[in-house]
């Protein structure tokens, strides 16, 4: 029997048995990992680089060593000859062969279709008053009859001049000091900080200093460089969080750690050599050098905040969830967190709320600013940890809902994230059953002329989480699956959309030569477990305010940006509200950051919003069960929904026939094992 050795690809989640010699890249395509190649595995690209990720990984069951490769060849010599060599830990998949049990990690820039990072900055207008000013002085030269410091005579023109008194100045700034004033012929500009600490001293006039604004999010991270001045994003960008191959959610990398010794400071440096790429981009893109940024601001959820400062995240894996501190991080170096900008730019951090609410909650509040308005709003952050926060200037309520990685494609037969190829609309035609949908890439819907040539280069490679939302909620419009989520099996004879699955049935959205991509029973179970979790918290909130009744819902977040609110509703995803009241407002954590970046009166302003945030746990709560149960259904059991019915026809349940409900037969119901979930 051939010896064969385990492949698991991150972050994908892949995997698979190959017998031993057999290339990474080979093994790849047998799986359907998403890796370039131009040259065809010749290794003439370079395109195809890996990344061995090693240690013992217990989730995947995997001791990935270095010994289970094969070592760099001739292939991988003579293209490091040509090119240069490779950056460190990455091999060419194409001429690396299998030997043993691996975990690899495939990196962004190695993959066909690149993740969309679609988190940007809002247009916001925002009050300007930043913690760092600048000051042009021009200081006393030395003066033998008048003994006095370098640092004395730029403190005595900044009093004289700003009238700034009592200023610090740390050691970073004396050893620049005097090179400065000499280099500026004793004219220099000052950096300074809350109008107390001097940061920088540059020769000569200088009138512009940047910040950054940065979300550190479990999947994606996303910066923005802004001028300080003026308040203008120069430049945003986006990348997926290193961290994900330790885990999709946020569980498994607590778990990572407790499993690894050393885990949690793998990952801080994981995240932070993240940041320092962003920082690079923006100055690049915004056309600065990266020493110029003098200030970063950062929100992220609990988990992600105490990686990024190298603070253990154990204590977040289990009840009661401690957080290490809810306080705001505030005056750190950027040297502090190995951040490779302005060696003496000062970091600030959000304050975190609750085990699982975090700084990007308190950000998306900062945004929304709920704490002003008598309108019953709820703000909802959608990711495999929902964040939920409703009230009014009266009270505010937070919560988080394990939703799982559904609605960014895990968990689904043929769901990815957001790339070029990935459908992400759809229509269901009420009589026929036909779909059409359009796909990321391309602005033509299916059914439309030059569609199969629009998308030939990216082809059609799965469904993200926007496109999950609308199938699902078509489907049930439609009649495909009933308020229970049950794909009716009788349709099949009147469309050869819907197709028998085993014991179930499954919807046929793309019949392809290439590829089919089909709804199966299992798909829908899991989207009905996701929106029944972030539902059930929700109107757990709205009974602990009495209210029945949301005024204003705000969806956040690079998922929610791109959700159609009707969609939403129609799924049962969020409670019932006036269309018109309900708005996608993006990255509103990220929106947060820059809000505290820019006006340094806001951050005390949210740091006493979240000491009157009240949390609540809902995995303590005996009516969440009842109403997650009651979410299950589509959109809801019990809650009827009248301004949705107002704008959509939602279909009346159906009556069940026993010999027939699921595409079942009666003799298939009795062979259920008892507490067998029919849906399953």
């Amino acid at each position: 029997m051939t010896e064969e050795a385990l492949v698991v690809f991150t972050p994908s989640g892949r995997r698979g048995r190959f017998p031993i010699g057999t290339s990474v890249l080979q093994a790849a395509r047998v799986l359907g990992v998403d890796i370039d190649s131009v040259c065809g595995g010749r290794g003439l690209c370079g395109r195809c680089q890996v990344v061995l990720s090693e240690g013992e990984f217990a989730k995947h069951g995997v001791e990935s060593r270095a010994c289970n490769l094969s070592a760099p060849g001739e292939v991988e010599q003579a293209w490091a000859h040509d090119h240069g060599p490779l950056l460190e830990g990455r091999r060419l998949s194409c001429s690396t062969e299998v030997l043993g049990d691996v975990v690899i990690d495939v990196p962004p820039d190695s993959q066909v279709h690149r993740q969309i990072v679609r988190k940007r900055a809002e247009v916001r207008d925002i009050e300007l008053d930043p913690s760092v000013r600048l000051h042009y002085v021009e200081v006393q030269q030395p003066d033998m009859h008048v003994p006095s410091s370098d640092l004395r005579r730029l403190k005595d023109a900044l009093d004289f001049d700003w009238r700034l008194t009592g200023l610090q100045a740390d050691i970073r700034v004396v050893q620049e000091l005097q090179g400065a004033l000499r280099k500026g012929d004793w004219k220099v500009t000052v950096a300074v900080v809350g109008g107390e600490q001097i940061i920088a001293v540059w020769p000569g006039l200088r009138e512009k200093t940047y910040g950054m604004a940065v979300d550190v999010g479990s999947t994606t991270i996303a910066a923005h460089l802004c001028d300080l001045q003026t308040g203008e994003v120069l430049a945003s960008s986006g990348k997926m969080n290193p961290q994900i191959r330790y885990g999709e959610d946020l569980m498994s990398r607590v778990s990572y750690v407790m499993m690894k010794p050393g885990g949690e400071q793998e990952m801080t440096r994981a995240v932070r050599n993240a940041l320092n790429h962003l920082a690079r981009e923006l100055a690049e893109e915004g056309g600065i050098e990266v020493n110029e940024i003098v200030e970063a601001m950062f929100v992220g959820n609990p988990i992600m905040h105490h990686l990024l400062f190298g603070i253990s995240p154990v204590e977040l894996g289990g009840a009661p969830f401690a957080l290490a501190t809810d306080e705001s991080v505030r005056g750190l170096w950027a040297t502090e967190i190995e951040l490779e900008i302005h060696p003496n730019a000062r970091i600030y951090a959000l304050p975190c709320i609750a085990g699982h609410v975090g700084a990007d909650t308190a950000g998306a509040i900062l945004s929304e600013t709920p704490y002003l308005t008598d309108a019953m709003t709820l703000i909802v952050d959608i990711g495999t940890n929902a964040e939920i926060v409703l009230g009014n200037r009266d009270r505010l309520l937070a919560a988080s809902s394990p939703t799982g990685p559904a609605f960014e494609g895990a968990q689904i037969s043929c769901g990815q994230r957001a790339a070029p190829g990935a459908i992400e609309r759809v229509r269901i035609d009420r009589e026929t059953l036909e779909p059409r949908f359009k796909v990321i890439g391309c602005e033509l819907w299916s059914d439309m002329p030059g569609f199969d040539e629009a998308t030939a280069s990216t082809g059609i490679t799965g469904i993200c989480g926007s496109g999950i939302i609308e199938v699902m909620a078509e489907m049930y419009l439609a009649g495909i699956i009933d308020q229970d989520g049950v794909i009716d099996g009788v349709l099949a004879a009147r469309s050869d959309r819907v197709v028998a699955n085993g014991r179930t049935f499954a919807y046929t959205l793309l019949a392809g030569e290439a590829r089919t991509l089909s709804i199966t029973q299992n798909d829908v179970r899991a989207i009905q477990l996701a929106k029944a979790a972030l539902y059930a918290g929700v109107r757990l909130l709205m009974d602990k305010l009495g209210t029945d009744q949301v005024d204003r819902i705000s969806l956040a977040g690079a998922f929610g940006s791109h959700i159609d609110v009707k969609y939403a509703m129609v799924l049962g995803l969020i409670p019932d509200c006036a269309l018109d009241q309900v708005a996608s407002v993006g990255n509103s954590a990220g929106t947060g950051a820059r809000i505290a970046l820019l006006n340094r009166s806001r951050r005390d302003e949210i740091e006493e919003v979240v000491r009157r945030v009240d949390k609540i746990e809902t995995a303590v709560e005996a009516s969440f069960q009842q109403y997650f149960v009651d979410a299950m259904a589509i959109p809801n059991k019990r809650d009827r929904f009248p301004n949705l019915r107002t704008v959509v026809d939602l279909p009346e349940p159906k009556a069940k026939d026993p010999a027939t409900a699921g595409g079942r037969s009666r003799r298939g119901r009795r062979d259920r094992r008892p507490g067998e979930d029919a849906r399953t």
